[in-house]
């Protein structure tokens, strides 16, 4: 089985190396099981990330680095990130160790054990857990996946991760317009209404290593809220009338 992980980075240059000895490592423990590919997406940075990540890894076919000559959004880097990525399985996680690298072996065995399209992180379950995140950015984001829980399915703790893996089926078949924050989001509630099956891997969200966030919180919350209005009014009106699909925000 052929494995995928896509990673954007915006102006990491500062945790490049860190990261890359994270990667090393992963891959020497999943290329025994698996064949491994990495795309990293350098999403327009300002920074040598790219020119840091293609040094790191000029020796390694497994790992290609692409990049947007401008910034373009994390749902325009997973965007692209997909469209390179030939795995079976494709992984998309966060550049900044906020989700250890190291944990993607288990997210891979629970989602083998629950036999699902999509297994998602999930530091809202009862079973996972945040260490040392702001209290801001929890209020956002927790408050955003217990709307999406009222709204869409009860069951899910967590709405608002990167980390997540997806069968190709997925990627495949679930298109989604956002160009920013809210991508992730986006297709995890369209997956759903298709019919993709969901499970949670609950994990710990660690506070970020290194760097610095590149996240607008007040810009973020206002499309969540517009998305989380279509999805109202889908609710009351049938999808027919009101079809998630919207002018692609920047």
């Amino acid at each position: 089985m052929k494995l995928s992980l896509v990673i954007p980075a915006y102006n990491e240059s500062e945790g490049v190396h860190q990261t890359a000895d994270s990667m090393r490592s992963l891959l020497a423990q999943l290329g025994k099981s698996h064949d491994v590919e990495v795309v990293f997406v350098n999403d327009g940075s300002k920074d040598d990330t790219a020119a840091l990540l293609k040094a790191e890894f000029k020796d390694d076919s497994r790992v290609l680095v692409v990049s947007h000559e401008v910034n373009r959004g994390l749902g325009a880097a997973i965007r692209t990130g997909f469209q390179n990525a030939k795995g079976d399985i494709i992984i998309t996680t966060d550049f900044d160790g906020t989700y250890p690298l190291d944990t993607i072996p288990q997210m891979l065995a629970r989602m083998t054990a629950d036999d699902c399209d999509i297994c998602t992180a999930s530091p809202y379950h009862p079973n996972g857990k945040v260490e040392g995140v702001p209290g801001y950015r929890l209020i956002f984001s927790f408050g955003a996946s217990l709307l999406y829980r009222l709204l869409v399915s009860w069951r899910i703790h967590t709405w608002t991760a990167l980390y997540r893996a997806y069968r190709r089926r997925v990627v495949e078949t679930v298109t989604f317009e956002s160009n920013d924050f809210l991508a992730g989001t986006e297709i995890l509630v369209k997956a759903i209404q298709a019919g993709f099956t969901v499970t949670e891997f609950p994990t710990t969200l660690h506070v970020r290593t290194f760097g610095q966030s590149s996240i607008k919180i007040m810009r973020v919350t206002r499309n969540h809220l517009k998305f989380q209005w279509r999805i109202l009014l889908q609710s009351l009106f049938g999808k027919s009338a009101f079809p998630l699909v919207a002018k692609r925000s920047s």
